[in-house]
């Protein structure tokens, strides 16, 4: 299988094996053995639950440190959306973007301006494209790797736009290119993430050319530069206009912030990666069938519930609800709908390459020996009490008996199944008792 690379992962000193992760993974790609939790590289999708819900901080995300843009000669801030929602309303969003410049950038582009690109050429893409209904948006990589894992069938509903920060990316590249003399191995351009699964695609490029995340050169953490933002938002110190995004762009950050720009259709948009499921498994049966436009995103009230943030994400939510209510709609800078149809037709905000369901590990690499193993599962599912309870290690009995069949796990690591042999004992051993030396005679 393809060496899959991931932004969580676990500190196992801090891991006490409480099964907290394990029981709200959404793919099941937790186990706890030896005292400790396990990802299952294959099945893990990034999507951060297990960061948010670990009582014991025993879940981080693998992000880059901000002295890395000291490798490069001309540094970019590309922030998320979420990150104007991180700070009171008092402070004006060009404070907010000067104090991500004063980190150490020449220069801060709104991932924002990339979103309203994205957002606008989203019904040239609904009706110019084939795609079987509904449309279901690409903006989350945690909930399209979801997708892959746990819906294959509906890889082909994914809609084959970009994401805002990768166009962004590439449009910053392309104007640096064509407008300075800058070379383009001395651009590093960072995205300011809220998420563990931007990240991910961040730092998990494919190896094509036509890779829109090979634009980006690392991934920080909100919550790793919220302090030295705030530090500049109290000290007065003079902000300058960097800010060019609309209410409707900066409100992607938010459930309901892409659907908005798709009118007149029928269009459901849900948050929380189980809310996410429960709809794409009603979608997957086809109940959902006069949805035309399906937003999901991973985290709890969108973007601004990224398990790399600092403020509530209620709190932000309203943050960025109010400034949206404020702010002018002529505040966007070049924006027409003839630059964004010839964004769109150039073919630069396209993903490439083919979004294709991701496989689980094979049980076995020779077929008949993995039909094999299959059967024996069935058989021993049943025979397993179907708590789905977590003692064991696994998310249910399900995978207690994939993890037996495959040697990770033994049927005794079943408390249940570990009771009845031990009562079986007790009861052989009191026979034994009760009959007495096989002689008659006891021992002197």
């Amino acid at each position: 299988m393809e060496k899959l690379l991931h932004s969580v992962y676990l500190d196992e000193e801090k891991c006490l094996g409480c099964t907290t992760c394990l029981r709200n993974c959404p793919t099941g790609a937790i186990r706890v053995r030896g005292g400790k939790a396990t990802i299952i590289e294959s099945k893990c999708i990034d999507c951060g639950e297990c960061i948010r819900i670990c009582p014991h901080k025993a879940k981080l995300a693998k992000t880059d440190p901000l002295s890395k843009i000291n490798d490069y000669k001309y540094k970019v801030a590309i922030p998320a959306p979420t990150i104007i929602g991180q700070f009171k309303t008092k402070h004006s969003i060009d404070r907010i973007l000067s104090a991500i410049k004063s980190l150490g950038f020449d220069e801060v582009v709104e991932v924002a301006y990339g979103a309203e690109v994205v957002g606008r050429a989203l019904k040239y893409e609904f009706h110019a494209k084939h795609y079987p209904k509904p449309l279901i948006s690409s903006a989350c990589p945690a909930v399209v790797k979801l997708i892959q894992v746990r819906f294959p069938e509906l890889t082909k509903n994914i809609c084959r736009l970009t994401s805002p920060m990768a166009l962004t990316a590439r449009l910053v590249r392309k104007r640096l290119r064509e407008q300075t003399n800058i070379k383009n191995s001395d651009v590093g351009i960072f995205f300011i993430t809220p998420c563990a699964a931007k990240a991910t695609m961040v730092n998990n490029p494919s190896s094509t050319e036509d890779d829109m995340y090979a634009n980006i050169d690392g991934a920080i953490a909100i919550k790793d530069v919220y302090n030295d933002i705030s530090s500049f938002l109290n000290d007065g110190t003079k902000a300058n206009s960097y800010y060019n995004s609309t209410p409707g762009a900066f409100s992607w950050a938010l459930s309901g912030g892409e659907s908005d720009y798709l009118k007149n259709k029928n269009v459901l948009h849900v948050d929380g990666i189980q809310n996410v499921i429960n709809v794409l498994d009603e979608i997957e049966c086809g109940k959902l069938d006069t949805i035309e436009f399906f937003e999901g995103l991973a985290c709890i009230g969108g973007c601004v519930g990224g398990c790399l943030t600092v403020e509530n994400n209620y709190v932000a939510k309203m943050y960025i609800q109010e400034r949206a209510k404020n702010a002018k709609q002529t505040s966007i800078l070049h924006m027409s709908e003839e630059y964004v149809k010839e964004v769109y037709n150039s073919g630069m905000m396209h993903i490439k390459e083919r979004i294709v369901p991701r496989p689980a590990e094979p049980l076995d690499q020779d077929i008949n020996k993995a039909i094999a193993k299959m059967q024996e599962i069935e058989v021993l599912e049943s025979h397993l009490p179907g708590l789905d309870c977590g003692s064991c290690g696994a998310p249910g009995c399900r995978a207690l008996a994939e993890d037996i069949v495959t040697g990770k796990a033994r049927e005794i690591d079943c408390v249940f199944v570990l009771k009845d042999r031990v009562l079986e004992l007790s009861k052989l051993s009191n026979e034994l008792l009760q009959l007495g030396h096989p002689t008659g005679k006891t021992s002197e």
